[in-house]
């Protein structure tokens, strides 16, 4: 999927058709009422611990409520249309994941352009996936997977949350570029997945940190690397995949967004209060216990990474011929 890398700027930018001075006083006494932030996924998911974290950092910091609403549903298109459609008043914001880049690609029809629609607000964290085993697979590094799954072609079935999800498309990634064959078998969700997992339905899968570092902690899967460049804090005795197959990353990550024309001032104001938030001891060690680091961007920085991200996982989805359910 080609994107006009050069344009992307416009994204952080963008304001409401309004006197500078207007927009400046509008900014300086936002907000005034309640804001709410739609979660594309389900309660009690990662991405929705983040964002209540996050939230409540900004109703502490800026005296009104920041209400997590959660809209799951079609890859968290339904969240990121609501978004999309809302009022640039600053009133309405998206926690923008992985999820948005890997769907402007898979999904053909969507009733919005995620990169024009949405500005980047800012980013919040980047998280590692595992690569993990049912431990009756007899191997215990990747090289060693990977001659294992070259000598069995086709007979190692690989789990994921679903088609299209970071998960799906993280093994995506590592069939292509470690030369493996590997069956999909997708699933409704990444506890599902991880129950077939243990079971040993399936024999491999590529999962969040929060939602595997316990089974691996209790020895019901066999963690192999993580997908990220740098090692887990979690697991810090753990290679990276990079490690063994040069140029391999996958990572989740969050961050906010809004719908376009909201004024820039707004926008800057909620980038320096995350921001703040980011750097705060406590709101760090939060996310460090979830398996994420902070990321602190600015919102054309934000808008950047986006871009570079939607374009990385169009590439997969389309060499995978991935198609939505």
């Amino acid at each position: 999927m080609k994107l006009p890398r050069r344009n992307f700027l416009h994204l952080a930018a963008g304001a409401v058709a309004l006197p500078a001075i207007s927009r400046i006083a509008w900014a300086e006494t936002y907000p005034t009422r309640a804001v709410r932030w739609i979660n594309g996924t389900a309660a009690g998911s990662a991405p929705d611990i983040v964002a209540r974290i996050i939230g409540q950092w900004l109703s502490d910091r800026l005296g009104q409520p920041f209400v997590i609403e959660n809209r799951p549903g079609a890859g968290t298109n339904i969240g990121t249309e609501a978004v999309a459609r809302a009022l640039p008043d600053g009133y309405s914001l998206l926690l923008v994941t992985q999820s948005n880049a890997i769907n402007a690609t898979l999904y053909e029809h969507l009733n919005f352009n995620f990169i024009h629609d949405i500005v980047p607000v800012a980013s919040i964290s980047r998280g590692s996936l595992v690569m993990e085993l049912n431990p009756s697979v007899p191997v215990k590094t990747v090289p060693e997977f990977i001659d294992y799954a070259k000598a069995n072609p086709g007979k190692l079935n690989m789990a994921s949350a679903g088609k299209g999800t970071p998960q799906h498309v993280a093994g995506e990634l590592f069939k292509m570029m470690a030369g493996v064959n590997m069956l999909h078998v997708p699933y409704r969700g990444s506890p599902f997945a991880l129950t077939a997992l243990i079971a040993g339905e399936v024999q491999v899968m590529f999962d969040t940190m929060p939602a595997s570092i316990e089974h691996i902690k209790a020895g019901q899967i066999r963690p192999l690397a993580v997908t990220t460049t740098s090692r887990s804090e979690l697991l810090p005795d753990l290679p990276t995949v990079g490690d063994f197959v040069p140029g391999y990353e996958a990572s989740s990550w969050y961050g906010a967004g809004a719908p376009k024309n909201t004024p820039v001032e707004i926008i800057n104001k909620l980038n320096k209060e995350i921001n703040a938030g980011l750097d705060d001891p406590k709101m760090k060690a939060r996310l460090a216990d979830l398996g994420v680091a902070v990321i602190q961007t600015s919102p054309a920085g934000f808008g950047k990474f986006i871009v570079d991200e939607t374009e990385k996982w169009g590439k997969v989805v389309q060499a995978a011929n991935i198609k939505p359910d």
